[in-house]
């Protein structure tokens, strides 16, 4: 059983306190004893967050380590495209080794979980679901990722992608994939027909790509949520993106709310350049969950992104010209509660029995720390310290981290210091 003491941490700015954590759940807070075996890691007073989790990212795509890459000029969702499979054909490494890298970022920067969108079309068969989910398996004891199977060229446009969806499916993918039916396939019963059929065959739970504005979105926004609900799918179903849901307002934007809430369809929202941030206030009032994401981070599309994900709470919040102290604080809610909801995973309440996945940052509180976007001065997934100022500090070998995660020398472990609670406590090696 491992166990680690995390001294003077303050879980939400609250006042200074000590987690212990077991087997990668909070087992106590200021325990009176320590169970046999405890290291501990010194929190220096600093504040403690739940880990952000990434609901909505690209790393296929990614050029994150790699050359610089000059885009050429793109004037609408088809150029940008064509422009990518043009550009990805020049790519010396492999999806695995860029995925790979720009996972690692992902994790010094806290990120807990990530929905990786992965491209299937015939042009690339399933090298990109092979390549990122090899990068996943990889670093499964740094964070959880679900890959989606993604028809960025077209689904019904493409011929022969929809079988490799289905392949993707069989061969890892976790999440079914859909692009615009309207804008892109031209065909919203067709390409929904499809999705939801082989969602009820497979069990595959659903995201679809909607890019489309206007009347036409929002039409199809009310079909998917239609077909939600008439599939038996509430809680399996998401749109990203979504812009079309910016142009609704007061009464509206309640009735759609409501509607996608009695659904249980899920939206995801990226706060990119131009482009509309979904209205995730009124939306999240109504009951509908809302995550956040990176999208694509330095790739054909575009050259900005970072992979952190407590900028891209700072960047919600500049979008959405947060003021308030509530206001900053739901961004970094987007980031952390409404992704982790969205992938599945527990609830991190920094609570005892919580999953130990928490970032320490030098921060007064959750407001000050989306403004700020300070590097953590400690990533924990998993109740393991997995990443320490912006540097991985758990080895690439998943057979080798628990010894690391637990090793201490003998001396340092009958030293007492003082922590910040006054409290005599090991000083864990580091």
């Amino acid at each position: 059983m491992r166990h680690a003491l995390f001294t003077a941490v303050r879980p939400h700015g609250a006042e200074v306190r000590d987690l212990l954590v077991s087997d990668g759940r909070i087992a106590a807070v200021n325990p009176s004893a320590l169970p046999e075996g405890c290291v501990t890691v010194e929190g220096g007073g600093d504040l403690a967050l739940p880990a952000p989790v990434d609901a909505h990212i690209h790393p296929d795509k990614t050029t994150w380590g790699q050359p610089w890459l000059s885009r050429a000029p793109a004037g609408t969702l088809r150029d940008l495209i064509d422009g990518e499979v043009a550009a990805r054909s020049t790519f010396r490494a492999s999806a695995e080794e860029r995925a790979g890298a720009l996972m690692d970022r992902a994790v010094t920067r806290g990120t807990r979980a990530m929905r990786a969108h992965v491209d299937v079309a015939p042009v690339y068969g399933q090298a990109n679901v092979h390549g990122v989910g090899a990068a996943a398996a990889k670093r499964s004891h740094l964070l959880d990722v679900q890959v989606v199977a993604f028809p960025q060229l077209g689904l019904l446009t493409a011929p022969g992608t929809a079988e490799l969806l289905e392949q993707a499916l069989a061969e890892g993918a976790d999440v079914l994939g859909g692009l615009d039916p309207v804008g892109v396939d031209g065909d919203m019963d067709g390409q929904l027909d499809f999705l939801f059929g082989v969602a009820e065959r497979t069990g595959a739970p659903i995201d679809i790509h909607l890019h489309d504005g206007g009347p036409s979105g929002l039409a199809q926004v009310t079909e998917i949520a239609r077909r939600t609900v008439a599939a038996g799918m509430r809680g399996r179903v998401t749109i990203s993106h979504v812009f079309c849901l910016a142009e609704l307002e007061g009464a509206e934007l309640a009735e759609m709310g409501e509607r996608l809430a009695e659904a249980g369809v899920a939206l995801t929202t990226c706060a990119l350049g131009a482009d509309p941030v979904v209205p995730f206030g009124p939306l999240t009032a109504k009951g509908v969950l809302v995550a956040a994401g990176s999208d694509g981070v330095r790739d054909p599309w575009t050259p900005f992104g970072d992979g952190d994900m407590i900028n891209r709470a700072h960047l919600l919040a500049y979008r959405t010209d947060a003021r308030t102290d509530a206001e900053l604080a739901a961004c970094y809610e987007l980031v952390a509660h409404g992704g982790a909801a969205l992938l599945g995973l527990d609830r991190v309440g920094l609570e005892v029995g919580d999953p130990a996945d928490f970032v320490l940052l030098p921060a007064e509180s959750v407001v000050q720390a989306v403004v700020d976007r300070p590097v953590p001065r400690l990533v924990v997934h998993d109740g393991r310290v997995v990443a320490r100022d912006g540097r991985l500090t758990d080895p690439a070998d998943p057979a080798d981290r628990t010894a690391a995660a637990d090793r201490t020398d003998p001396a340092e472990r009958g030293q007492s210091v003082q922590a910040a609670t006054g409290r005599p406590v090991e000083r864990a090696s580091r």
